[in-house]
């Protein structure tokens, strides 16, 4: 085995431990501020939240399939292996679902900037882009745990 492997699948370990509890902190960060209702809260808390995804998150999401792909190399997995076609797959699922997400987080941040400069309530389109933020935010949950599994058993599925 490569003397490189150990330490990628220490990064791959570490990056996916930043990226799920990335996801997790800011979900429930972004969901205490928006139950509280409160327009500076939530400016202040997806200001937050929007930082952490460029910090911890996007580099995670860079790390994770370059540090995967080198340890399948090194480990002479079959590309085409079924639970790692399953795990390539989820993770474009979480990736189409996160990508919208920063969208949302961005426009939040931006509504909840203006209510709290006009002293107005949040808008409509808050309220909408905040249902859809939490909608997303479910597949992708899913889809991390999934890949978790399928990294931890590796089932054969339909090979």
């Amino acid at each position: 085995m490569s003397e490189w492997y150990l330490p990628l699948k220490l990064l791959h370990i570490l990056s996916s431990t930043v990226l799920f509890g990335t996801g997790i902190g800011t979900a429930f960060s972004m969901w205490r501020a928006h139950v509280g209702g409160d327009p500076r809260a939530i400016a202040a808390t997806s200001r937050s939240v929007v930082l952490a995804d460029w910090l911890f998150t996007t580099p995670a999401v860079i790390v994770q399939p370059l540090t995967g792909l080198a340890m399948i190399s090194i480990l002479g997995y079959p590309w085409t292996a079924a639970w790692l076609v399953a795990s390539y797959a989820l993770y474009v699922l979480v990736g189409l679902c996160w990508l919208p997400v920063v969208g949302l987080q961005l426009r939040m941040r931006r509504l909840a900037n203006a209510a709290v400069e006009r002293g107005e309530p949040l808008p409509g389109s808050y309220h909408r882009s905040f249902a859809l933020w939490f909608a997303l935010g479910w597949p992708a949950f899913a889809g991390v745990v999934a890949i978790y599994a399928l990294m931890v058993w590796k089932p054969p599925l339909w090979d």
